[in-house]
């Protein structure tokens, strides 16, 4: 995805780029709120960040030998930040670019609000974020899947067996909601399990250059959010 992203010329280039932004986003901005920034100065920040990175053409420059692109970005992050601080300047909201939408501003803020307030790093808090924003795109796509198939009512029902962590009650109210026998429901369980499983490793994979590395990024992610169903 990056790679495809460093072609900015194109519509798959862009188009990456556009989902680069979507999923990191919402961690840059939650690393600068936890580094003790207000809800308008990180805002900022994070606009003026992706803004600048685009118009540098940056992400061109990402050396995959170097590292995982989620570090690259973190460090020139923290790097644009320093800058920022001894230029002493009032941001623009993305130089008058919008990354992304004024609607995903506003509701960062109240993400972030809503989330517990943990003794962690904000580094860590980065990292945490950016596993679930993968979790979130793989779950939405597995849920685009069922619904193009018309089993939509499925895929609500039993997404918090596979991640949430919410205890959905026995098998046999879940059958008797969806109107199936019990039996199909462990069948469905199981079909729903494996589907966002292939689906988060083919996410992960399109992270990274090297195939050998996506079981340690897999893992990594998984510590991130304290496991996977």
């Amino acid at each position: 995805m990056v790679v495809c992203a460093a072609d900015a010329g194109t519509a798959e280039g862009q188009a990456a780029l556009e989902e680069l932004c979507r999923i990191y986003w919402y961690p840059i901005y939650s690393f600068a709120r936890r580094g003790g920034l207000a809800p308008h100065d990180a805002e900022d920040l994070t606009q003026g960040f992706f803004a600048d990175l685009l118009a540098r053409d940056a992400i061109a420059r990402a050396d995959a030998t170097r590292g995982r692109f989620r570090t690259f970005l973190l460090a020139a992050f923290q790097n644009f930040h320093s800058h920022q601080r001894s230029r002493a300047a009032s941001l623009k909201r993305g130089g008058g670019n919008e990354v992304v939408s004024i609607d995903a501003i506003r509701d960062a803020e109240g993400h972030l609000s809503a989330e517990p307030t943990a003794a962690e790093t904000p580094e860590a808090n980065f990292d945490r974020q950016w596993a679930l924003r993968l979790i979130e795109q793989s779950l939405g796509v597995v849920r685009r899947e069922y619904s193009a198939a018309g089993k939509a009512a499925v895929f609500d029902e039993l997404k918090s067996v596979v991640w949430g962590g919410k205890d959905p009650g026995p098998y046999s109210e879940i059958a008797n909601r969806l109107g199936i026998a019990e039996g199909a429901v462990k069948v469905a369980v199981h079909r729903l399990r494996r589907s966002f499983r292939d689906q988060l490793r083919a996410d992960v994979a399109r992270t990274v250059m090297n195939p050998a590395e996506v079981d340690d990024e897999i893992r990594h992610l998984i510590r991130c959010v304290g496991g996977v169903t």
